[in-house]
């Protein structure tokens, strides 16, 4: 087996890295749908802007649930056929919607179905694809996966808000299901669980792999003894606080309200889109740049940085939306660069507190937090805007929280505290 390329054949390591790219491009591209479909949704149906939000909302809840449920699935039953089932989930969720005709249908769709199946393909997934693949570039490659999530924004986003202000979003959610299903064989075909099931080494490895053993319990009972004994250790707290405020402010806050603020600016949707596109094209620039410093730079002070130019950005958005249109584009730059650059630091720090082996159950844990933190923000903000008529208190808020985070990062430790019990090493 070999651990590096040869000089003519790329090593699988890279061609699992992309289809891994192309999946989390995708169910991010899915997920993040619902966020063009808010104001022709309210239009169509005459929902109120908090009744969507809360299927957001709901969306978010089982997006993040599944992580920690999905880490054990794919210890068990391998990344392919996970990738496979929930790409076909998503392809048939989108179908559904194109037919529904009431609320509590836009709920069961885009939450338990959508979200629990791009949950399962979600920055968990990456995580233990690069760990698994990849002993040198480590960092840089789960930079590169945590990329796709801005991609599948810059991809999906404007070509869907186009769609649907042109053709109508059953157009767009049936676009959805067509490229989900298009996808199904190229995973099939190209996918690996392990470097061993294509006959070489993970990338940058000196020697082969102790023998796999199977992985300890039920799948559905373990994640929750993990959760049970990491919760006991301090760093926990403080990497999911912080990860439930990068959710706050990203998923939440912007992701699913910042077309339906710039509409209440008279912004047109394929304009604001274009928004999310430009931050989409900064955050693959931020993360990959993440990934490459988290291999170098001590990981608290760069999520300190990055919470902190977070929460800033956010708390001078409403005033943008009123400024000249350049100041717009500032805000998408600096915003993008952040996006997710936060997860290659919090993988890491996740890494050395649980080792190596624990981290991708407990890591599931973090990212189920930041998605509760994306719930509720979407929430809030619809009942806010609902409320009081626009988003200043949102946004304004959600880049408080952004500050917050960036200091409590500081006091997350390097390395455990405290010695772990042996579920969380198992698992």
């Amino acid at each position: 087996m070999s651990s590096a390329p040869g000089p003519r054949r790329l090593h699988h390591a890279w061609v699992v890295a992309a289809v891994t790219f192309l999946t989390l491009l995708a169910a991010q591209g899915f997920r993040s749908t619902i966020g063009v479909f808010v104001v022709p949704l309210q239009e169509d149906f005459g929902w109120g802007r908090d009744d969507v939000s809360l299927a957001i909302a709901v969306n978010l809840v089982c997006y993040g649930l599944m992580a920690p449920f999905a880490a054990a699935l794919v210890d068990r039953l391998g990344p392919r056929r996970v990738m496979v089932v929930a790409l076909g989930a998503v392809g048939a969720g989108s179908a559904l919607t194109v037919w529904m005709t009431a609320l509590w249908q836009l709920d069961v769709i885009w939450g338990p179905v959508i979200g629990m199946a791009t949950g399962a393909i979600s920055i968990p997934l990456s995580a233990m694809v690069a760990t698994r693949w990849f002993v040198a570039r480590r960092g840089l490659v789960t930079g590169l996966l945590t990329g796709a999530f801005a991609t599948g924004n810059l991809i999906f986003l404007p070509l869907l808000a186009w769609i649907t202000d042109t053709r109508g979003w059953q157009w767009a959610a049936g676009l959805v299901a067509v490229f989900a299903a298009l996808i199904v064989p190229v995973v099939a075909v190209l996918m690996r669980d392990h470097p061993e099931d294509a006959g070489v080494l993970a990338y940058g490895a000196d020697g082969p792999p102790p023998p796999r053993v199977a992985p300890p319990g039920n799948p559905f009972t373990t994640p929750l003894r993990v959760l049970r004994d990491a919760a006991r250790v301090r760093d926990f707290w403080l990497l999911a606080g912080t990860f439930f405020v990068c959710g706050w402010t990203t998923n939440g806050a912007v992701q699913s309200h910042l077309m339906p603020a710039a509409h209440d600016h008279a912004i047109p949707e394929v304009r604001a889109a274009g928004l999310l596109a430009l931050i989409g094209v900064f955050d693959i620039i931020g993360a990959t740049a993440s990934g490459w410093l988290t291999d170098r730079v001590d990981p608290r002070r760069l999520l300190f940085v990055y919470y902190s130019l977070r929460g800033i950005s956010l708390a001078m958005l409403v005033p943008l939306f009123s400024a000249p249109g350049w100041t717009l584009v500032a805000f998408a730059v600096v915003y993008g660069l952040d996006w997710v650059a936060t997860v290659p630091p919090t993988v890491v720090l996740t890494q050395a507190a649980f080792g190596r082996d624990g981290a991708g159950v407990v890591f599931g844990w973090v990212f189920c937090s930041h998605m509760l933190g994306g719930a509720a923000a979407a929430w809030l903000a619809g009942a806010a805007r609902e409320a009081l008529g626009d988003y200043v208190l949102a946004f304004t808020a959600a880049g408080m929280l952004g500050i917050a985070a960036g200091f409590a990062s500081l006091f997350i430790a390097r390395g455990p505290r405290t010695p772990l019990r042996p579920v969380v090493a198992q698992a």
